[in-house]
């Protein structure tokens, strides 16, 4: 063999090397940040958390629990003794199982930044970071979002002066992380692309090396493009990290968010990632299981293989019917925010493709056949749950697995109505119209706040009752 193959076969063995290690490299700061509303965890979810992050490759946990009064109201209050023993404990956990603990406070609320106030709010800061400090604490973050007052020169000031202060002096203490007041890419930038002046002064003043996270394009918008990093980026002239609103359902908790996290960055430079969750903790591990996949290899993360992955080593042998399950919990949607994959995807595609045939009636019994077998099988899947599920998995999704069940059940019925209707069985229309009726409004009228399936088992309750209608309108004299 030629010197000339030798090198060409090493030159790529060498690229194809590369191009593993380079894809495999992880997001350098990756985890979860407890910042929803609502709530926060208990001691135990806390320290169950720590084990579960340091078991998929999540190395930080941020406590910033938005409704701790000593996070946020009360910041300027030392944690009672009790408290602090319960944060010495999370420590531990967290060093016991490789996982940084960052301790967050939010001063926005109510913080001075000038003249003998803002120099009184400067020591109390201080001294409430020196406090956790003392607790074996070496992460810290300053937070500034939710609130109404936009300093963006204050706030910045206030973070250098920590930097010189607490971090510099400390000499161990890593880099502050922080949220600026507009931590959106929408808000952070005029119509014409520029930086609104708040961005504006928050980004010149920070210190060189802390870590401003942001949250995408809105607050809980699906996906975040290689493109609008870049922008970010550029607004302040460094590399943001990234706080990730999903699955966290504080803004709709009677809904789940049991889907992977998808369309993040695979080739950009993300210097921190973390997700935010929900309240109910067990009902989070799904999506933050999909998350830590995404944060330790982005180039590669494909998420219904990580989603898929995630329920089976949760849930084993019930993995088949919690898929079904959440499969119909994903997406969250009110007038501001958008995230999470649609819900039941494949089996609304069917009921469409039912809906193309029914009326013409070609192949219009497989399709119904085929319809009453996914809606009896979902209802199976929800009853089997309800029944076989661990009590903390239970208690945290058994509204919506009640409500699912009911509402495959009712789908069924829907189904028999139809039938009914194309028989030409007027009474025995009539009567299961009535019963579906009355069905649907014990559903959504029930004591159960819960929603599930919204635009699949519950729309296709509301489409067979449209259609029954329609065509009895047309049967009239």
């Amino acid at each position: 063999m030629s010197l000339k193959k030798i090198a060409a076969i090493l030159l790529f063995a060498f690229c194809a090397f590369f191009a593993v290690f380079a894809q495999a490299a992880p997001i350098p700061l990756r985890g979860v940040v407890e910042g929803f509303y609502g709530k926060p965890w208990t001691q135990e979810q806390r320290v169950d958390m720590m084990a579960f992050c340091g078991a998929h490759g999540l190395n930080a946990y941020i406590y910033a629990p938005k409704d701790d009064p000593y996070h946020r109201e009360k910041w300027r209050e030392p944690y009672p003794e009790s408290q602090r023993k319960k944060l010495a404990k999370l420590i531990c956990a967290a060093q016991k199982h490789d996982v940084r603990f960052i301790y967050a406070l939010s001063p926005g609320l109510d913080a001075s930044y000038a003249l003998i106030h803002g120099a009184m709010d400067r020591e109390k800061l201080l001294a409430k970071l020196d406090s956790v400090y003392t607790l074996g604490v070496r992460d810290f973050a300053v937070f500034f979002d939710d609130i109404t007052e936009k300093d963006g020169a204050g706030q910045s000031e206030l973070l250098r002066w920590l930097d010189e202060h607490f971090v510099k002096a400390h000499g161990d203490v890593s880099p502050l992380i922080t949220v600026p007041t507009e931590y959106y890419l929408a808000d952070m930038r005029e119509a014409n692309g520029r930086a609104k002046q708040y961005t504006k002064d928050f980004s010149r003043g920070l210190p060189s090396d802390a870590t401003p996270l942001f949250t995408g394009d809105g607050v809980a918008r699906s996906g975040l493009s290689e493109k609008s990093l870049d922008e970010a980026a550029a607004l302040y002239g460094r590399r943001l990290g990234l706080w990730w609103n999903y699955p966290v359902n504080d803004y709709m908790e009677d809904k789940l968010a049991l889907g992977p996290v998808e369309n993040l960055p695979k080739t950009g430079d993300v210097p921190a990632v973390f997700f935010n969750p929900m309240a109910s903790a067990e009902m989070s591990k799904i999506a933050l299981a999909t998350g830590a996949d995404y944060a330790l290899a982005p180039e590669s993360y494909e998420p219904q293989a990580a989603w898929e992955k995630a329920i089976r080593e949760q849930y084993g042998e019930l993995a088949p019917q919690m898929e079904l399950f959440a499969d119909q919990s994903q997406h969250l949607e009110n007038h501001w925010a958008n995230i999470g994959r649609q819900d039941g995807s494949a089996l609304r595609a069917e009921m469409d493709e039912f809906w193309r045939v029914w009326p013409a009636g070609e192949n219009a019994d497989i399709c119904l056949a085929n319809l009453r077998e996914k809606t009896d099988t979902l209802k199976n899947a929800a009853k089997t749950l309800q029944g076989r599920l661990p009590g903390k998995q239970r208690r945290e999704c058994k509204y919506q697995l009640k409500r699912l069940e009911h509402l495959a059940e009712a789908d069924g019925l829907a189904l028999d109505l139809l039938e009914a209707l194309k028989a030409g069985d007027d009474k025995r229309t009539k009567k299961l119209k009535n019963k579906l009726e009355k069905k649907i409004r014990k559903i959504t009228d029930g004591k159960e706040k819960a929603k599930i399936s919204e635009t699949v088992c519950l729309a296709f309750l509301e489409e067979a009752l449209r259609f029954v209608g329609d065509e009895t309108k047309k049967s009239c004299p």
